[in-house]
């Protein structure tokens, strides 16, 4: 079986050659039966890879510990459904997966595009059978899934990481997969436009769809990785700008950039440039994220550990990408010329650059910041840790400054927005975002950040029912229908324009969730029998411990009573988990109590079973279920936004105007119950890595400020912050903290101590800002200036009438006014 595995992977290898050789070469040619042949080949590899695939998990399922990979991740007592995932769970199989994925969504993307786009198909098979040669080639010479022992073949396996084994970790990898993978098909369509001149629109109609799915994927996944974060890591937080988090959120940002500059270019014939760049560096960014999280130049949790000779493969490759690509592209540029200039600054266009400019400098941004401890290492000879604080600082402003556009764009017109046109747009949103904040202030409500989110959010909501409310009175007039059902109507008509709404209601969703965070409250104490907290709202009673035992691992659970208001509202279970097979890697579950304003969040950090006492990490945790709700919203838009026209429209049409309302009532009751599935409200159980059985209790808000500017020195948690980290490490680390403090050391006098001790400022959560860490926070003021100044002039660029004898003829003034006229209607029809 092992042997046929590598012989299939040998096999697919050589037919993704044929299938890239044939296609050129019948396309150089023209020769039909060539290109036929490789097609054929092409859809060849999907079977072959599928074989594999196969394989591979009826070894884990029969546990053939005889192969490598599978001892490495399985054993007899792990459950079914992880013994299917961690297919995906390693290096090896990770890398397969992606291969088998590529090949399936390139025979269909091929299948679909076959008749439509004859010309580029040829060209898209190439270099999507190139980029399976790559991955491929990683397996055959360095990184073989069916690898086998020679002799002593264990009688059972290692075990899947205890990390892993948690239901978000079974869909979360495949959704960025998917993700990251389907980024290659707009890559492979650009790529072909480019090699064949077909610079027409008709290739963006090709991948359109393809990047909305990938996004969409991405966006799953980043979702699922919080959701795991939250519930398996237990430190009460749900993003901690980890490395391999980053990687998947760099594609992202120029994905989404993509998808509202690709507007521009269908409506104006601007951007053709930067749509193409945003594709290339969008398939690059998923290149190099899969390269940090596989070659181990980046310090992470996540990570698959270090690997020097798959980082020199991958640096090649992406060289090579890079080059071909662009090289391409300046070699197109003449073909590539926009066909209109920008006609205001307050405009559409001008929202949708301003935008961009944004999304790609926090994917540079992000990009610096991440790998700028090995940069330090790699010039200055020191490591350093670049943690939440330092991209909290930057990334905040960034937030805010997205959701405000997410607000201003709809409101602008295309072209040019008149005076009257900002006053009759803008009256509603800015009323409904100036009462919001005036209503915070009053309140007491801090300014900055969270009622900035707020009042932000009122104004994005506003703009959103404003635009859907006229949108369905005017369409009211013309059916005689209700407002409802004109509403219905009206997305049904235009689900693109409408689908985008919703998701932008949904980011907003999502930005309220974030600005919980600024009002989390949380302790650390220890707890006899009998004994309670009170945080926020909430009281929780420790009643004792219990230790029980399964196949797998030894469970100690603490028993507790939770109380809101002074009333009980059930039962608690937080606990520790010490897996037979990995007892050095326990994991921590965590009790979540949820809610629609708070969660309830208990972590059992310590225990003394003699005594029956334990220590808690208890946190309320306001509006964070707003983040999943909110993706929930935003996925809906996006599919509403894929669907066919006709799907809906053909929908629209055949109700009965008097059954519409029954109809939209249904939809509606759909959409709350969908609303309502993501709210699950019950007591819940996760886990994390654990090492100490004690934890240290912060005496002090200055101390509890200290835990978060140090990081944990362990080398195996991905650098996490004393305040999150619960490995025993950390632990004596909080014990040495508290004892600089209780004798009085001053904030600077404790960061110096770690850089003393330590040799370097790896122990601080943020470089200091002097000498070369300089660099970390003058490179964001650069690229982010540099950014404005290129935006800028390309926009005055466009933005300038052209005379001479190139320009157009002049025109008589009422004819204008008529074309004016006539492109302005025909512009709200698109919109």
């Amino acid at each position: 079986m092992p042997a046929l595995g590598t012989f299939l992977l040998l096999s697919c290898f050589v037919v993704a050659a044929y299938a890239a050789t044939a296609c050129l070469a019948g396309a150089r040619r023209q020769s039909t039966r060539l290109t036929e042949s490789g097609i054929g080949a092409f859809y060849l590899v999907t079977a072959l890879m599928s074989v594999a695939s196969a394989i591979i998990m009826y070894a884990f399922v029969t546990d053939s510990y005889a192969i490598k990979y599978v001892d490495r991740y399985s054993d007899a007592a792990q459950p079914l459904l992880f013994k299917l995932t961690a297919y995906w769970g390693g290096l090896d199989g990770s890398i397969m997966f992606w291969v088998l994925l590529l090949s399936v969504f390139g025979a269909i993307a091929v299948r679909n595009s076959r008749e439509s786009h004859r010309e580029l198909i040829p060209y898209v098979v190439a270099v999507i059978a190139i980029v399976e040669m790559f991955f491929l080639f990683l397996m055959v010479v360095h990184n073989n899934p069916f690898e086998t022992y020679l002799a002593d073949i264990p009688p059972d396996g290692q075990g899947l990481n205890p990390l892993l084994q948690n239901v978000y970790m079974v869909i979360h990898p495949p959704s960025l997969y998917i993700g990251f993978v389907g980024m290659t098909i707009p890559f492979a369509f650009g790529m072909a436009a480019l090699a064949t001149g077909y610079l027409d629109d008709s290739w963006l109609r090709a991948v359109r769809r393809w990047t909305m799915v990938s996004w969409l994927f991405l966006s799953l996944g980043l979702t699922l990785g919080m959701i795991w974060a939250y519930e398996e890591l237990g430190w009460g937080g749900y993003w901690g700008w980890d490395p391999v988090e980053n990687a998947g959120l760099l594609p992202w940002f120029t994905a989404t950039a993509f998808l509202h500059s690709v507007m521009v270019q269908e409506r104006r014939g601007m951007l053709r440039v930067w749509n193409m760049t945003l594709v290339i560096t969008t398939f690059f960014l998923t290149i190099f994220g899969t390269f940090m999280t596989r070659s181990g130049v980046v310090q992470s949790v996540h990570a698959f550990g270090e690997d020097k000779q798959l980082a020199f493969m991958f640096t090649a490759f992406m060289t090579v990408l890079l080059v071909v690509s662009f090289g391409l592209l300046i070699y197109r540029l003449p073909l590539l010329r926009a066909r209109h200039e920008l006609d205001s600054w307050i405009s559409r266009e001008a929202a949708f650059l301003a935008n961009n400019w944004i999304l790609l400098f926090s994917a540079i941004f992000v990009l610096f910041a991440t790998m700028f401890p090995t940069l330090s290492e790699a010039v200055a000879g020191e490591r350093l840790t670049v943690g939440p604080p330092f991209f909290n600082k930057w990334m905040l402003p960034i937030g805010l400054a997205l959701l405000a556009l997410t607000g201003i764009g709809p409101l602008l017109a295309w072209r040019k927005s008149t005076i009257d046109n900002l006053r009759y747009q803008f009256l509603w949103p800015v009323v409904a975002a100036v009462v919001t904040g005036g209503g915070l202030v009053a309140l007491g409500v801090r300014v900055w950040s969270s009622g900035t989110c707020f009042a932000l959010s009122a104004f994005v909501t506003a703009t959103l029912v404003q635009e859907f409310v006229r949108g369905a009175r005017v369409r009211q007039q013309y059916s005689g229908s209700d407002l409802v059902t004109s509403a219905i109507g009206l997305v049904a008509r235009n689900q693109r324009r409408y689908g985008g709404y919703i998701v932008h209601l949904g980011i907003v969703l999502m930005a309220l969730g974030f600005a919980g965070d600024g009002f989390k409250q949380e302790e650390q104490l220890l707890l006899k029998p009998g004994q309670s907290v009170t945080v926020g709202p909430y009281s929780v009673r420790h009643d004792g411990i219990a230790i029980t035992q399964d196949a797998q691992k030894q469970m100690v659970t603490a028993r507790m009573v939770a109380f809101r208001d002074g009333k009980e509202i059930g039962p608690i279970a937080p606990a520790k988990w010490f897996y037979n097979k990995r007892t050095e890697e326990p994991t921590t579950e965590v009790a979540i109590q949820r809610s629609i304003g708070y969660d309830l969040y208990v972590v059992l950090a310590g225990f003394d079973a003699q005594q029956q006492s334990a220590t808690f990490h208890v946190v309320v945790n306001p509006l964070v279920n707003w983040i999943w709700v909110g993706f929930g919203i935003l996925a809906i838009g996006t599919l509403i936004a894929l669907l066919p026209e006709r799907a809906l429209a053909t929908a629209a049409v055949k109700v009965p105007a008097g059954a519409a309302t029954g109809s939209s009532t249904t939809v509606l009751l759909l959409l709350v119950l969908l609303g309502a599935s993501a709210f699950p409200v019950h007591v819940h159980a996760q886990g994390h890595v654990e090492g100490a059985s004690t934890v240290v209790v912060p005496m002090s808000p200055f101390e509890r400020e200290m835990q978060g500017q140090i990081v944990c020195m362990c080398g195996t948690c991905g650098r996490q912050r004393l305040s999150e980290c619960t490995c025993g490490t950390a632990e004596q680390m909080r014990v040495e903290l508290a004892g600089l403090v209780k004798q009085g050391y001053t904030r600077e006098q404790v960061l110096d101590y770690y850089v003393q001790k330590y040799g370097s400022q790896e122990p601080l959560a943020m470089p200091i800002d002097k000498g070369f860490n300089r660099l970390a926070w003058a490179v964001p003021y650069a690229v982010g200036v540099a950014g404005a100044i290129f935006a800028g002039a390309a926009a005055f660029r466009w933005s300038r009438r052209r005379h001479g004898p190139e320009a157009a003829p002049a025109v008589e003034a009422t004819q204008a006014e008529a074309w004016q006229q006539k492109l302005d209607e025909e512009l709200r029809d698109l919109d």
